[in-house]
């Protein structure tokens, strides 16, 4: 028997991955965060799995049943948001699994800058402009920020900055990017990426605060760099016809040597 965290994609239920839906299709027990995970992927599961929202739940309590759960001879699917590898909490559930030696996996799944991405219809890289997305948050009440982790740290780089959990601090963003990107710095707010009532909001880092709506209060991702509406730039040499890489040669007659 085995624990299965699985990354359950930004919203959309299609976005979990093939090897997430199999895992969850297979579990008897599913613990999920029902104010973020969307009740459509919970009919990924059985119909005899036994499914435990752990919203009002302590980690202790999470634990504690899904030892419970696992003692009882149970395959456990443990669902998140997003992708496992960042802001998950899994760290801290995995510590506990260690200590108890209960086995468990990682399924990665879609994070919320590649649904944002799609949401735009953009890459966030730019030939020759930036080639850098920084993902970052601010500090929050959940855990703290390290004192060399900050925004005007990161905005030294002019990368582009994907920022998390962070929509009702939007002022002090603005604040402390301001000094480094400018006035007419594009920004885009994706709020609900994948979810059917997803919005997205263009604007500027002087003009963000004003444009946001009032009912943005979480959810929502930051997206902030100096390209991000550019259309204007060289094309990378990958396709380039005179770029010569492993599986194309110049020379189309002459056979390609490893």
């Amino acid at each position: 028997m085995t624990v299965h965290f699985i990354g359950a994609g930004p919203g959309d239920p299609d976005l979990i991955t093939v090897k997430g839906k199999k895992i969850l299709k297979k579990c008897t027990v599913c613990f999920y965060a029902g104010s973020i995970i969307p009740k459509e992927l919970l009919k990924h599961c059985s119909e005899s799995t036994i499914k435990i929202n752990t919203a009002p739940m302590s980690l202790s309590e999470i634990i504690g049943k899904i030892e419970h759960y696992y003692n009882e001879g149970h395959e456990i699917a443990r669902l998140h948001s997003g992708d496992l590898s960042v802001w998950s909490a899994v760290n801290e559930q995995i510590k506990f699994l260690k200590k108890i030696n209960i086995p468990f996996t990682l399924t990665p799944g879609v994070t919320s800058v590649s649904a944002a991405s799609a949401s735009l219809k953009q890459e966030l890289t730019v030939p020759g402009l930036n080639q850098t997305v920084i993902l970052t948050r601010t500090q929050g009440r959940a855990s703290n920020m390290p004192e060399k982790e900050t925004l005007e740290n990161f905005a030294k780089s002019e990368a582009v900055l994907a920022i998390h959990l962070s929509i009702q601090s939007i002022e002090t963003v603005v604040e402390k990017l301001r000094p480094f990107y400018g006035d007419d710095c594009p920004v885009k707010v994706i709020w609900q990426a994948s979810w059917p009532d997803e919005e997205i909001i263009h604007s500027s880092i002087g003009n963000v605060e004003n444009d946001l709506p009032s009912y943005i209060k979480r959810t929502a991702l930051i997206l902030v760099g100096k390209y991000l509406d550019t259309e204007t730039f060289e094309n990378s040499k990958l396709y380039d016809e005179a770029y010569e890489r492993r599986f194309r040669t110049i020379d189309v007659g002459e056979k390609f040597e490893k």
